[in-house]
């Protein structure tokens, strides 16, 4: 089964990615939460094309990319889990898990640590928020993400099928965490104990500094609520909320592929807001 799964592993994954992609945008159409500021064809044709950008750059340098490696370390008998011996749908569920608390610690860190947080801007300084803002990341951030993925996949040792289960997921709940759709109130409600809706990835998205940081979660919501991060909704409500940060307010480097790739070596910054966790509407730096 595991060469079953390296052989087909990009055709699922573009299938899933195109499914997905085009269900939500469908949805958008159908029942938008917001207006968009920014005219979609140029939004569309930028953010999906830093998604090509990273998708050839990833496959050449990783041609094995997260399930290959999953591969190799089961082969090798590496990882924690490896050693546990549990029933192969234990396995797979507890490294779903794991996994997903990973991305949680590495977005944690991707806003605090001023470095990185000039690679994981491009993400944030997109001026609407829709499906293609959730696959909207630079290169060299997608490389430290894979990088940090492999690292916790040696330390966990996990079947190779939850990998795959893990990508697929990450993939389908980005793109619907960070659709413009909208949900009833008292669905989202029950929803966002289970997954992250996009009502509640929203606030994320916010241009103030305390709602910027909160809500990290991609897949599951628990995390936020386990560390304190999560917030319910923002303060200026969901339609009038400003979307992206404060000091890149310009097409040129917000909605335009060349402007992406020079945004994290552009501009001043020092220390990020990551631990303001208090609101002050006079307080604008450099984020």
């Amino acid at each position: 089964m595991n060469e079953t799964i390296v052989n087909y592993e990009i055709g699922i994954r573009l299938v899933s990615f195109f499914a997905i992609l085009l269900v939500m945008a469908a949805w958008e159409l159908r029942a938008p939460r917001r207006a968009l500021t920014v005219s979609k064809p140029v939004r569309w044709t930028n953010n999906l094309g830093i998604v090509a950008l990273n998708t050839i750059i990833l496959r050449l340098i990783f041609p094995a990319a997260a399930v290959g490696i999953a591969a190799f370390v089961h082969s090798q008998g590496w990882g924690v889990l490896h050693y546990l011996q549990l029933p192969f749908w234990l396995a797979v569920l507890i490294s779903v898990i794991l996994l997903d608390a990973v991305i949680y610690t590495q977005h944690v860190l991707v806003h605090a640590i001023p470095i990185l947080w000039r690679l994981h801007r491009v993400h944030h300084a997109d001026l609407d928020f829709d499906v293609t803002t959730g696959s909207r990341f630079h290169p060299i951030e997608i490389i430290f993400s894979m990088l940090i993925k492999f690292a916790a996949i040696i330390l966990i040792g996990p079947p190779v099928l939850a990998v795959l289960i893990f990508e697929l997921l990450l993939n389908a709940t980005s793109m619907f965490n960070h659709a413009n759709v909208r949900i009833p109130p008292d669905i989202d409600r029950i929803l966002r104990w289970f997954i992250v809706t996009p009502d509640m990835h929203r606030v994320h998205h916010s241009i103030e500094d305390d709602e910027t940081n909160s809500n990290f979660g991609f897949n599951f919501p628990w995390w936020d609520r386990l560390f304190g991060t999560y917030r319910n909704q923002p303060r200026a409500g969901h339609e009038q909320m400003t979307i992206g940060i404060s000091t890149y307010r310009d097409q040129q480097h917000c909605s335009w592929l060349p402007g992406m790739l020079l945004l994290p070596f552009i501009g001043k910054i020092t220390d990020y807001a990551i631990n303001r966790r208090e609101w002050h509407s006079e307080l604008k730096t450099d984020k």
